[in-house]
């Protein structure tokens, strides 16, 4: 099914000649159509219709499925459901989407179910006197409030980002942008005494705006806002975009002079070898440790040719706590490594070890087409890196 926004690769209207779309409406009989369409909201999506107008006073209007009242679009009409954005349903009941009527963005609204650290170290993060440090990659909390009905809900509102690696990396200097920022990142939240104990995939996100100018579905994410238009996204390494960590709910917040071994459960990472046992850990090495795990993981076994990452990983991961560097320490090693790699490799296709004969030479000859564009560009800009 279609996503939110329009192919990022031209802001034209879409020739529908071109498009994916039927020449007319599915022949579906009523009963399949009530049932891959539903035309009543579940109860996750009630919950959300219940609080539109309380929403809509704070300046944040849900879109028209979750209006009170709602009928769907494609009712008593030949209109295909599929290509009807309000046919799109909630799949995750904690986190919804809304348009902010005072500049029209569209943000993400969480839904917490009870007090915890999480809003809390969310807030800190990106308090007035931390959200503007250029190390800062924690999500943005614009803002934070309780739910009308249920004393113990309550609500963030952020941003509407994507997993990090939604598109797929396509070059050498991609990786290496994400394992800066990443590393700036997890030694900022340390340098105030916060460990993450979750960084894992699920929890380093992107603001891919660069990548799809004119956004894309909350839900349906390949697609355009209105959910019918295929999103073709720009390509990163022209495109830099700005990587966020984000969730809290394992977090902890020490105290100036607190010592670091704590008890607790961990994160996500099964990997973490103090994790195993339960013995008090420091939970800031836990971050470095499932760091170096998600960079092995995602990137040096996925992708040929990142032989730069070997010496950092092995270090991160140390099976003993005490031979890990600390974040600092590590974004000081790939600082390192960094100044050595060649700036010409940065737009080398990263391959995988799995493609065949054919798939190689026809992503290749695309990247080098590519490059042959960039490099076009760069010269009538007169742009002396370019080459």
């Amino acid at each position: 099914m279609p996503s939110l926004y329009l192919t990022a690769s031209t802001s034209e209207a879409p020739d529908l000649n071109h498009c994916s779309l039927p020449a007319g409406p599915l022949d579906l009989k009523p009963s399949q159509s009530t049932t891959l369409f539903p035309t009543e909201l579940n109860d996750d999506e009630k919950f959300w219709s219940a609080r539109y107008f309380f929403l809509l006073d704070r300046c944040l209007e849900l879109r028209p499925r979750y209006r009170p009242g709602w009928t769907a679009s494609w009712l008593g009409t030949n209109k295909n459901p599929s290509y009807c954005e309000d046919s799109i349903q909630l799949m995750l009941h904690m986190v919804l989407d809304a348009r902010r009527k005072t500049d029209g963005k569209v943000v993400c609204l969480k839904m917490l179910k009870r007090k915890t650290e999480e809003a809390e170290i969310a807030q800190y993060l990106y308090s007035k006197r931390l959200k503007n440090d250029p190390r800062n990659h924690c999500v943005p909390i614009y803002d934070h409030f309780w739910d009308p009905i249920s004393p113990e809900m309550h609500y963030l509102v952020m941003p509407v980002l994507r997993p990090f690696d939604d598109p797929e990396f396509g070059a050498v200097g991609e990786v290496t942008d994400f394992v800066s920022q990443v590393l700036e990142g997890m030694t900022f939240i340390h340098s105030h005494l916060v460990a993450h104990e979750d960084l894992t995939t699920q929890n380093i996100m992107m603001d891919a705006r660069p990548l799809y100018p004119q956004g894309w579905h909350f839900v349906d994410s390949n697609y355009s806002p209105d959910g019918i238009h295929r999103l073709t996204p720009l390509a990163r390494i022209d495109n830099p975009v700005r990587y966020y960590i984000i969730d809290y709910d394992c977090s902890v917040r020490l105290k100036p002079g607190q010592p670091h071994l704590i008890h607790g459960d961990g994160g996500r990472d099964p990997d973490v070898p103090e994790l195993m046992e339960l013995h008090p850990f420091d939970p800031f090495k836990v971050d470095v440790f499932t760091v170096g795990n998600m960079l092995f993981k995602e990137f040096y076994r996925k992708y040929l040719g990142l032989d730069f990452l070997s010496v950092l990983i092995n270090n991160m991961m140390a099976e003993n706590p005490e031979h890990r560097p600390t974040a600092e320490m590590a974004l000081a090693q790939w600082n390192k490594i960094k100044a050595i790699i060649k700036p010409s490799t940065a737009r080398n296709r990263l391959r995988k070890p799995d493609e065949s004969m054919g798939e190689r030479v026809v992503l290749d000859t695309v990247a080098i087409a590519r490059q042959g564009l960039h490099g076009l560009r760069a010269l009538f800009r007169d742009d002396p890196t370019a080459w």
